[in-house]
């Protein structure tokens, strides 16, 4: 490691030349920006100083900085769904400025972007590629079926992104896995996205504030995923008043309270939500049932002008029943404390002390048993801002976090239960990093965006398996199979030794070439490591599988990605155009034995292999931004592959040694989102959904031996399932527009499916029992569902 330190230093010491050479007497402009009517802050607004053909946006509490020479100049604040404001500013010493932005309703209705906005030609400069950013305006804005507008519908919708299949959790992003996402809400690790087989997100939309999705060109303050970071901030509350507003639907119903602690310097918010479907399954005496409940909380308090806390949560639930005989529950628990200091008008930072929990557990009456494992994450962050010119910006800081995986509990369920107590080992990790990142302005049409990330994993153990030359896999010559090892001894650790340590220096950088104002090619890569691995042969999350750290047998997954793209905005920002090109590999990708036994294993490392995976793919994302009718359209062509080749030359390995599809390859993926304000009263939404069939194994034939029947199959992911496609379509209608105070309501009319296409969630393979043949049976959850909200607001 010695030549990768050298250079993590060197990049500090040239960003700090850098900033050395760029200074010369001028002065800073800084400041929050907020919301007029609630005191909010905003996330990404543009300040633009027109003379100097520059910009800042704010962060994620809303503050900016930049610094500028002396002089007088025109400064432009816009933001989506706010009235830009435009003023003349005349800066001879450097000066605190907070601004409030006003909504504007009619750009919300129909939106119109002024040409002198320049907010679109700092997303066209900013080296910033294969990110996806959505405001709640922006959301709120696309259809909302079952009555509610979703975040993870929302990017679903995105380029590059696609779901795992009818009834799956998660979602995969460029032909990653599930657990390749970093989702966060409010700094706080999600690890598990979605509520009732993924047809809710766990995010209430009424206590959100901004969403950002990282497909590439991923920042260094972020790691510990190969795929993507979602990265969700929760509203801080209403400063200045009291308001409370919910909906009413016939799936589920939410209720949402905000107001002042202490007016204009302390607030509170409190949202809840939770689905009943499963109390009218029981009036028709069906004993399953299905249904999630959550609660976000946050309280914020500015404590000086430099100075404010933040304290923020959310806990949630799901329960799945199957009659008396099956019952599962899951859900995150999250809390986070921060404290944002501002320590000059240039230098910004925020210290974190976070709390996440996930557990899941089944319980199985017939069989006598109860399952529970989990996940627990803290994690402590101090990150720091740093403005130090109009021409660069530095972001710095120290990540640690600590681990404790439970595999699994085993407890008798009654009484009469002859199911033995059984502990699977629980096993903890540490992982500290540390992180450094610049945005500069090389000259006026190229910027780059360039950093480092270290960061180290410790495996910590009590006991650790011993294996005959280090291999928990074996190959069976004779069978041509892989096999479970035997370990020969096992090894027992003091508590808190390591067993195990990884250490990664992860690169950054992303460019920026403005052709024009209105167009600019970009390029971009980066390097990730994992350290975390879900244990799953599912597409999805189920309740069995369980979080699993690297070690000796699993190593870190470590990944690298180069993308390319062509950025354009038409007539004033009305249209506009991103066509991107990217190609990722990776090696120390998880592949399981032929037969692996997942649940309740207690050395995982026995049924699993490490490979290598790459996916490539073109991705188009057309907008209309203005109008009455708006909305985009995003197409993506892709490949996922995945390779794990014998060990030595005797071996087969998986699928022959050669590359397969893998799970959640899909060649295909066409999304077309529109919204349509027909009067003041009434607006409409729909959105088409296209995508190819999942890669599946499926039977090619079939032998008797000892007077059993047994099936022959293809090779790994050889075939798929049927293309999987819905049309959702929504109607919303605000009884009194002009209403801008007291009681406000809308109704909204949504249809999912509405041709009801029958998507396979899975598919199984049987003898018909009649005619004796072999038939292939479609397993599908969803068809076509109406539904009606009430939303209100006060």
């Amino acid at each position: 490691m010695k030549i990768t330190k050298q250079l993590f230093f060197k990049l500090l010491f040239l960003m700090a030349f850098a900033w050395n050479a760029s200074a010369q007497e001028k002065v800073t402009l800084s400041g929050t920006i907020s919301d007029d009517a609630n005191n909010e802050t905003l996330i990404g607004v543009n300040i633009y100083i027109k003379e100097l053909k520059t910009g800042i946006v704010t962060n994620e509490y809303g503050f900016y900085s930049i610094s500028v020479p002396k002089g007088k100049y025109e400064l432009q604040v816009s933001y989506i769904g706010y009235k830009t404001i435009i003023q003349n500013i005349a800066l001879n010493a450097s000066i605190k400025k907070n601004i409030a932005l006003e909504s504007d309703s009619e750009q919300l209705q129909e939106v119109v972007i002024n040409s002198n906005d320049k907010s679109t030609i700092t997303n066209i400069r900013k080296p910033e590629m294969s990110t996806n950013k959505l405001t709640i305006q922006e959301i709120k804005k696309m259809p909302a079926v079952l009555g509610e507008v979703d975040v993870l519908k929302s990017v679903l919708q995105l380029p590059g992104v696609t779901n795992s299949g009818e009834g799956s959790n998660g979602f995969n992003v460029r032909g990653g896995s599930t657990d390749q996402n970093l989702i966060l809400l409010d700094e706080a690790t999600v690890y598990n996205s979605s509520h009732v087989f993924g047809f809710f997100s766990v995010f209430n939309s009424d206590a959100i504030k901004d969403i950002k999705l990282y497909k590439g060109g991923i920042p260094a303050k972020y790691g510990g995923r190969v795929s993507s970071v979602l990265d969700i901030y929760q509203k801080d509350g209403n400063s200045n008043e009291f308001h409370m507003n919910g909906g009413i639907g016939l799936i589920s119903s939410r209720l949402m309270a905000e107001g002042p602690i202490t007016k204009g310097r302390g607030s509170f918010l409190v949202a809840g939500r939770g689905s009943y479907a499963h109390l009218f399954m029981k009036l028709s005496d069906n004993k399953n049932s299905a249904y999630f409940y959550d609660l976000n909380a946050k309280l914020s308090y500015k404590l000086s002008d430099n100075n404010t806390l933040f304290a923020s949560g959310y806990f949630g639930r799901d329960t799945f029943k199957i009659s008396e005989d099956f019952s599962n529950t899951y859900g995150n628990s999250i809390f986070n404390l921060r404290w944002n200091h501002l320590f000059s008008d240039k230098l910004f930072s925020n210290l974190s002390v976070i709390y996440s929990d996930y557990d899941y557990g089944l319980d199985l009456p017939s069989e006598g048993l109860t399952w529970k494992s989990g996940i627990k994450n803290y994690n402590f962050k101090y990150d720091f801002k740093h403005y130090a010119s109009d021409k660069l910006k530095l972001t710095y800081g120290v990540n640690a976090m600590f681990y404790a995986f439970n595999p699994g509990t085993v407890s008798p369920f009654g009484s009469s239960s002859g199911i033995n107590f059984k502990q699977l080992d629980k096993k903890y990790a540490a992982e500290p990093s540390i992180y450094v990142q610049a945005e500069q302005e090389l000259t006026d049409r190229l910027s780059v965006n360039y950093g480092l990330r270290y960061n180290m994993f410790y495996r910590i153990g009590e006991t650790e398996n011993i294996y005959a030359n280090d291999q928990a896999v074996v190959f069976n010559d004779a069978m041509q199979i892989y096999q479970s090892a035997t370990p020969i001894s096992v090894k027992n650790h003091d508590g808190g030794e390591v067993i195990a340590s990884f250490d990664n220096l992860e690169p950054r950088i992303a460019v920026a070439y403005q052709l024009s104002e209105n167009e600019s090619f970009k390029a971009s890569y980066n390097r990730m490591s994992q350290y975390l691995h879900l244990i799953s042969n599912t597409t999805s999350a189920t309740p069995l599988d369980v979080w699993a750290p690297s070690d000796k047998f699993i190593k870190p997954e470590i990944l690298d990605q180069v993308a390319f793209g062509y950025f354009k905005n038409f007539k004033d920002g009305a249209y506009s155009l991103e066509a991107e090109t990217f190609y990722k590999r990776s090696k120390n990708h998880i592949d399981y034995i032929d037969g692996a036994d997942l649940i309740a294993n207690n050395a995982i490392e026995q049924v699993v292999l490490t490979g290598k995976s790459r996916s490539y793919g073109l991705e188009l994302l057309v907008r209309k931004n203005t109008g009455k009718l708006t909305g985009f359209a995003s197409y993506t062509l892709s490949r996922s592959e995945q390779q794990t080749p014998g060990r030595t030359a005797n071996e087969t390995g998986i699928n022959n040694g050669e590359w397969y599809r893998s799970s959640y390859d899909k060649m295909h993926n066409l999304s077309v989102t529109g919204a349509y304000q027909v009067t003041e009263k009434w607006s409409f939404g729909g959105i088409f959904a296209l995508q190819s069939g999942r890669a599946a194994t499926f039977p090619n034939g079939q032998y008797s031996y000892g007077g059993m029947v047994v099936p022959t199959f293809e090779g790994r992911n050889k075939s798929n399932f049927a293309a999987y496609h819905h049309l959702d379509l929504s109607a919303t209608y605000i009884p009194k527009p002009d209403k801008n105070k007291g009681w406000q309501s809308e109704w909204v009319f949504s249809v999912y499916n509405i041709y009801n296409r029958a998507n396979a969630a899975s598919m199984s393979f049987r003898q018909n029992e009649t005619s004796g043949a072999n038939e292939a049976v479609k397993m599908s959850i969803f068809g076509i569902i109406p539904s009606v909200t009430y939303n209100f607001k006060f």
